[in-house]
């Protein structure tokens, strides 16, 4: 069905924005600060994914999709940059109202060392793949400027996060590869796959939204200050 993608898109972000004017969270009033961030983030991950189209890292299935295009893009797939992070800092936000633990400095540190570790292994052992190359490049750039810069006080509850947001990973991105409505080049991927997600796009998706919390923190202070 051409409405498919469409329709996923929709659904990612219907029951977040309902959800948005609880009296309790009211993530609405914190939309001023999440807008900028969503903007800047979208535009550099739609540099990417329309450099990541033109070499054939990965394509979209007509069937699926409604056949607008910007840019050489499906208008869903851009939609997809606003939909995604929008519901994934919504979830941010609220298990920031939920829960007050905070992790540990020392947790955190060990979990940012790890990864930008494991990211640097991996993106020199697959310099020739341009999805893998890309998507640990750009989270190892991010986790070094947030943790050894900026030394940002909110990544632990970040990471928090995005293990509960990798509940509506698993199901919108199962769905997307599966059917499939988005179809992968495995010449520019390790060929590794979750199910029938690639091993990239978990760490993709780490950056995008780890991207889009550090704006929507950033513009969030500033507006305080």
């Amino acid at each position: 069905m051409k409405y498919t993608y469409l329709i996923i898109n929709l659904l990612t972000v219907v029951f977040p924005v309902a959800l948005s004017f609880d009296k309790r969270v009211a993530f609405a009033k914190s939309w001023k600060h999440l807008w900028p961030g969503m903007a800047i983030t979208g535009l550099v991950f739609l540099f990417w994914d329309v450099l990541f189209t033109v070499y054939g890292v990965w394509s979209f299935n007509a069937q699926y999709i409604t056949g607008i295009k910007f840019i050489g893009l499906p208008l869903e797939e851009i939609l997809f940059f606003l939909t995604v992070p929008f519901s994934c800092v919504f979830i941010y936000a609220c298990l920031n109202y939920y829960i007050k633990w905070q992790p540990p400095f020392v947790l955190t540190r060990i979990i940012s060392n790890l990864l930008i570790g494991v990211s640097v292994s991996l993106l020199l052992f697959n310099h020739t793949r341009l999805y893998t190359v890309v998507t640990f490049g750009l989270l190892v750039v991010l986790l070094v400027v947030l943790v050894y810069f900026l030394k940002v006080e909110w990544l632990g509850r970040f990471y928090l996060a995005f293990v509960v947001s990798l509940i509506p990973f698993y199901i919108v991105n199962g769905i997307l590869t599966a059917w499939p409505v988005v179809l992968y080049n495995d010449a520019q991927n390790m060929g590794i796959r979750v199910g029938t997600i690639p091993f990239e796009d978990h760490f993709y998706s780490m950056a995008l939204l780890l991207l889009n919390v550090a704006f929507f923190e950033y513009f969030k202070t500033r507006k305080t200050a």
